[in-house]
């Protein structure tokens, strides 16, 4: 398979990790306006910035390098006041396109760790 571009690998990423969450908040509550506040909480760049630091005491060192390259990607003028959590949040997302397109065993391995994490 061609190499994909980080930032294409973060754009399948957030979609990922938002239908992720979307799976999990759908069997809570019917409540429109719930579902979408526990969604955004759990897919905004804080709280992905938050699980980064979580995941990366697991990391291989392949996923490092991934993770601090999408780090580096440049940033949309409108985040810069939030660029610190809004790369960290790049890096997790490209990270879990990464691994949906590259390693699924890997990609369901590191959202079984996660969903322990998601208080939901």
């Amino acid at each position: 398979m061609a190499e994909i571009n980080l930032k294409n690998y973060a754009y399948i990423g957030d979609a990922l990790w938002e239908l992720f969450i979307r799976e999990k908040t759908i069997k809570i509550t019917n409540n429109a306006q719930k579902l979408h506040k526990i969604t955004t909480a759990k897919v905004k760049a804080s709280y992905q910035a938050e699980l980064l630091h979580k995941i990366e005491p697991m990391l291989t060192e392949e996923e490092n390098e991934i993770s601090r390259r999408a780090r580096n990607l440049p940033i949309p003028v409108g985040r810069r006041q939030i660029q610190a959590e809004y790369r960290q949040a790049t890096s997790f997302e490209a990270l879990i396109g990464w691994w949906y397109l590259n390693n699924k065993q890997r990609y369901d391995e590191i959202l079984k760790n996660i969903e322990c994490e998601i208080k939901i």
